[in-house]
């Protein structure tokens, strides 16, 4: 896919024009499939970027192979997020690869970076990020969960999260209505971007610290894109 991000990570996201009034209910039984196969990717990608964290520290590279899987697990986890409970954008049905699929409605890139600073692969992912997890968090939900924990002491205490919160609106307003609510759409896609920008981050896949801002909307337009004149006609050239 053609990146227009002004980050390194690109997230783009097609809202369907029709979507099902009732289908989203049962998306948690459907998805389990890919649930399962996840569940292994992401021990595969954990345990892949210790073995790149000490690559970089010792080569200040990132090896490719590793990137490109662990690329991989984040577009499969973008894709049945946006089909599921992180945005309800699409009813088709997410395909099980790691490669990019142009044709489907949720995509991610990440540009590959030539070279990573070998110090700040010692710092980045816990100590620069800390701003960021703590806004992720109230985006997911963890920081609620966190907050139960140490209040009850009940480590399987959980918070829904501004996401699943929208996205209960969103499902309530489809059920009811049969439309999705466009702003809630944007709002949804600029912090599930905002999440997936931090998880690269923290993957150590990039040296660009994440914007804090929210980019909304389903497509990413550079900062600098020009937008073209719409008050009249061009006026004739001078004789």
């Amino acid at each position: 896919m053609e990146r227009q991000s002004a980050y390194v990570l690109a997230l783009e996201g097609e809202q369907a024009q029709h979507l099902s009034r009732w289908l989203w209910l049962v998306k948690w039984l459907l998805i389990i499939p890919h649930v399962v196969v996840l569940f292994f990717l992401w021990i595969g990608f954990l345990v892949l970027s210790v073995v790149a964290f000490f690559a970089i520290l010792i080569t200040g590279r990132y090896p490719r192979a590793i990137f490109d899987f662990n690329v991989g697990v984040l577009r499969w986890t973008w894709r049945v997020s946006y089909y599921s409970y992180s945005a309800l954008g699409t009813d088709r049905y997410p395909p099980f690869t790691l490669a990019d699929d142009s044709s489907y409605p949720a995509r991610l890139s990440i540009e590959y970076p030539q070279s990573l600073s070998r110090g700040l692969v010692l710092v980045k992912w816990w100590l620069l990020a800390l701003p960021h997890y703590l806004i992720i968090g109230v985006f997911t939900g963890a920081a609620f969960a966190g907050y139960n924990q140490i209040r009850d002491g009940n480590a399987w205490a959980y918070g829904s999260g501004l996401i699943g919160l929208l996205v209960c609106i969103a499902g309530l307003v489809l059920l009811f209505s049969g439309r999705y609510p466009h702003g809630v759409f944007d709002l949804l896609m600029g912090m599930n971007r905002w999440v997936y920008r931090v998880s690269a981050y923290a993957a150590l896949m990039t040296d660009q610290y994440p914007p804090l801002r929210m980019d909304m909307g389903g497509s990413e337009l550079p900062p600098t894109a020009e937008v073209p004149s719409i008050i009249g006609p061009n006026p004739l050239p001078a004789t």
